[in-house]
């Protein structure tokens, strides 16, 4: 009875999370199709600078940083590089022993044409240190128009022009980016790059076509106005939230603007994570989504293709049927991986590293099941439990 029970709940969770896989699949599609009607090649002079057809926006970068991470030299050095006439990067850390700050020295000299400064934020207005020090950064920055990003994003010569260009319509009101990872040479990054690639940026192309655009934003690319951050409350308004990034997003278009997803993607370089690590990074970031999309985190429950499969083919005692149920369902979620890792993202470790996908589809279960046994998180060393989203320090 338990058996025949379980066959029935397995098949069930194994066609809703194909419905789900088809919805991401024709959500990549369109964003393929729509970034091939947008994005005809920028024109390059012969000395190397990009014709624009609209005038640039002077904008302020605002870095925060903490500590060093894998390839971080190159990713800051990537933002001074861009082909861009106006604008500035504001490097914060907390305090002048951080050894970001030698990185920012040593960039101070290599591009002494750039407008780059480093500020140490020695106020802590909040739990989340970033937005504590996004929010002392702001009032040194020049310019209306701002660029927040993660410390461990490289991006392209073009990322500047491109992604800030939308800002040029008022109804925009903000402009964020999808993202690879760059996986060292472990298992836990590994899975890590996978989970980015094959899931991650899959739902947010299913959430953006669900719900009608984006209400929310993803820290690898944050540009903005100052005006309209003003009307949401300012940094000092998201200094508790450790989903800063969801936050701002969600507030922006709450004001009746849209989150725009750029057709720019941007590379993040990931540690090398332990699986220890790995699962430890995944549950922080299982129960920050729990906080912030509760229902929405609540429905995953019905995407777990490759688990809910293996379940009605052990279930249902590898019948005919079952076997028929598993092979397309890991047809469709090689297909889901291959269209949004390798067609959207242009990751190239995703066919490499594919065969891990079933490993961590079955982790990403049991952190979903974990996620739901506590609200403690761990945050760059620092020990926080989660309450509607915000954190709350714990003493060690």
């Amino acid at each position: 009875m338990i058996r025949h029970a379980l066959e029935i709940v397995g098949a069930l969770g194994t066609l809703s999370s194909l419905a789900y896989s088809a919805l991401c699949l024709w959500s990549a599609v369109k964003f393929l199709r729509q970034r091939q009607d947008a994005g005809e090649e920028p024109v390059r002079l012969r000395s190397g600078q990009v014709r624009t057809t609209q005038p640039e926006l002077p904008v302020s970068i605002l870095k925060p940083l903490k500590g060093t991470d894998p390839e971080m030299y190159e990713s800051l050095r990537s933002h001074c590089m861009q082909e861009y006439e106006e604008y500035e990067i504001i490097f914060g850390v907390s305090e002048s022993a951080d050894p970001a700050a030698k990185i920012v020295e040593r960039l101070k000299l290599d591009f002494p044409q750039r407008a780059i400064r480093l500020l140490v934020c020695e106020k802590n207005l909040g739990p989340n240190t970033k937005v504590s020090n996004l929010a002392q950064m702001l009032p040194r920055s020049k310019y209306e128009y701002l660029l927040v990003n993660d410390s461990d994003i490289r991006v392209e010569p073009d990322y500047l022009r491109r992604v800030v260009a939308p800002l040029s319509d008022k109804s925009v009101g903000m402009v964020t980016c999808l993202y690879r990872g760059v996986a060292s040479p472990t298992l836990g990054s590994r899975l890590e790059m996978l989970g980015i690639s094959t899931d991650f940026c899959a739902g947010v192309l299913a959430a953006r076509q669900l719900e009608g655009g984006l209400h929310f934003a993803l820290g690898s690319t944050l540009a903005f106005r100052r005006s309209d951050l003003e009307a949401i409350g300012g940094f000092e308004a998201f200094v508790d939230y450790l989903a800063d990034d969801y936050e701002m997003g969600r507030q922006i278009a709450g004001q009746g603007l849209e989150v725009k997803l750029s057709d720019v993607v941007v590379e993040t370089f990931l540690p090398p994570y332990s699986l220890r690590e790995f699962v430890q990074h995944q549950l922080r970031w299982a129960r920050t989504v729990r906080d912030s999309r509760r229902w929405g985190y609540v429905g995953l429950v019905f995407t777990f293709l490759l688990p809910w499969a293996l379940l009605t083919l052990v279930a249902g005692r590898c019948a005919p049927w079952a076997w028929v149920l598993f092979a397309l369902a890991c047809a469709v979620r090689l297909l889901t991986a291959l269209v949004v890792g390798g067609g959207v993202l242009h990751d190239r470790q995703v066919k490499r590293w594919i065969w891990l996908i079933p490993l961590r589809d079955v982790v990403a279960v049991l952190v979903w099941l974990g996620s739901f046994a506590g609200r403690s998180v761990v945050w760059r060393g620092d020990y926080f439990y989660l309450k509607d989203g915000k954190l709350v320090r714990i003493n060690q």
